[in-house]
């Protein structure tokens, strides 16, 4: 049995309980269990509220005791059950009130969690809070225990409270920020002199060995810890471009502190459009870096350097892969053992012609979420990019598919004509032996393998990761990769997809 991890800290004020409970609401999420103790008015409540104002972006959010109604729901952004148990006087009452078993994928927040008795989850984390008047009226101690598999996170929790105190940003104002289909998370952190950004990058679990004894991540070349992030921003930093300073790193735990560039979008409206004159500036900054000889590999830290991996035709084999496991199976679609053959066969022999293609830095998601506009920048400085962490070489079509086809909103079809036109020109202005025929080929093979895997991918999200927000995207995809498809070099292709695909569902 895995012993418990244990750690103590003193809490001065309220806004040092609520960095404490920010700090651990980076940690955790759904299907975590939180459990609060301590006599009347040790602040139980009070960090409670804090986690919950956090997770909800909201400092003013109402958050009333749930004393006396015994259990209070909210969904921040994921379901999260506020529960005080004082009222309760026999551990059987919790079945009767929905507690016993707690609700799955709900992350728990329980006060009074002794009158639960052996009714509690053995992976759990407690925080024991005791007032400490020595050190002001105000003060608490809170003890924080991680109890089974949560004794990592307590542990987690424990580093990263040391690496802020290095970094000199313990008592900075904490404020959430999104995710994304990671293990990553982050959080603005304020201070009167500026914010900073705090990256959260666990090392990837594995997963099971199931492409020819690699894992999906070791497979197609996923970052498995925070060090490519690093190199990468160190290489695209060096070569000329805005990538976020680094202002503190710990590379073991995975803990960055980096230059906020604050939220300037090349996106506006509802639905969100692109900003034309944005993307043209985030078109222009693509073909400066793909007319760069990059090297194979980027600085980590002095005598350190990362070998970026190649993305070859056996990666994007396991990525559209994804389709025939998830996204067919989704619309009720059957793939025999001689489709799925034909389907291989016909993408190994296509892909053969990005794999001999000239390779430069691949950052993958080049797209909407991962651009901010840094306004008061000059020429391609003005965009800034934020998630690379992934980069692989590989051909310079992928990423303008990437930015042309974005996932999240809709780019549209005359709109992104004009912008591989606009690249075109700025390539073959560099380099007069810049085949424009070529690179319009390797534009539609890219954009329908990276399609064709994104259908997958969200259909996975959807069923395995419970993160369903990802299936209104299918149809847009869907509009991308028809477009991509109409291209001569995939004929082939176009009868395949029409007779064994089905279209999402609108």
């Amino acid at each position: 049995m895995t012993e418990p991890a244990k750690f103590t800290i003193a809490l001065v004020n309220e806004t040092a309980t609520a960095n404490l409970m920010a700090d651990l609401a980076l940690l955790v999420g759904p299907g975590d269990v939180i459990t609060l103790t301590g006599d009347l008015g040790a602040g139980k409540t009070a960090a409670a509220r804090a986690m919950i104002r956090y997770l909800a972006g909201d400092p003013e959010l109402e958050v009333p005791s749930p004393t006396f109604t015994l259990a209070q729901s909210y969904d921040v952004p994921f379901p999260l059950l506020h529960a005080d148990l004082y009222r309760i006087s026999d551990s059987s009452e919790l079945e009767e009130i929905g507690l016993s078993p707690l609700p799955e994928g709900t992350l728990a927040l329980i006060e009074w969690p002794e009158r639960a008795g052996d009714m509690l989850p053995e992976d759990r984390i407690d925080i024991a809070f005791s007032h400490r008047p020595a050190l002001g009226s105000n003060a608490r101690a809170a003890e924080i225990t991680g109890y089974g598999k949560a004794a990592a996170q307590v542990t987690r929790l424990e580093t990263l409270r040391d690496f802020l105190t290095d970094a000199g940003m313990l008592d900075s104002v904490r404020a959430r920020m999104p995710g994304d289909a990671s293990t990553r998370s982050y959080a603005r952190l304020i201070r009167d002199d500026g914010t900073s950004i705090l990256m959260n990058s666990p090392r990837r679990p594995d997963g099971p060995a199931i492409y020819d004894g690699k894992s999906y991540s070791a497979a197609v070349h996923l970052a498995e810890d925070v060090k490519p992030f690093v190199a990468i921003d160190n290489g695209l930093r060096a070569h000329g471009f805005s990538a976020p300073v680094i202002r503190h790193a710990d590379l073991n735990s995975g803990f960055l502190i980096t230059e906020d560039f604050g939220s300037g979008s090349v996106v506006e409206g509802d639905p969100p459009q692109p900003i034309v004159e944005r993307y043209e500036a985030a078109t222009d900054m693509l073909a400066a870096l793909h007319g760069k000889t990059l090297p194979e590999t980027a600085p980590v830290a002095p005598k350190c350097s990362y070998q970026i991996p190649v993305y070859d035709i056996d990666a994007w084999l396991v990525e559209i892969g994804l389709m025939l496991e998830w996204y067919l199976p989704d619309r009720g679609a059957e793939v025999s053992p001689q489709q799925r053959d034909e389907f291989t066969a016909m993408w190994r022999k296509l892909l053969e012609k990005p794999a001999a293609a000239p390779r430069t830095w691949v950052m993958r998601d080049f797209h909407s979420p991962n651009i901010i506009w840094l306004g008061d920048r000059e020429g391609i400085l003005r965009v800034g990019i934020i998630d690379f962490q992934d980069a692989v070489l590989g051909p310079a079509a992928y990423d303008l598919v990437s930015l042309l086809q974005d996932a999240r909103i809709d780019v549209a079809e005359q709109l992104e004509l004009a912008l591989l036109t606009r690249y075109i020109k700025a390539r073959r202005g560099a380099d007069p032996e810049f085949n424009p025929a070529g690179f319009a080929e390797l534009y539609a093979i890219m954009s329908a393998q990276r399609n064709t895997r994104l259908l997958g991918t969200f259909a996975r999200l959807n069923r395995r990761d419970g993160k369903p927000q990802y299936l209104r995207h299918q149809p847009r995809i869907w509009t991308y990769l028809s477009r991509s498809l109409a291209h001569p070099a995939l004929a082939e292709f176009r009868g395949w997809y029409a007779a064994n695909v089905p279209a999402p569902l609108s």
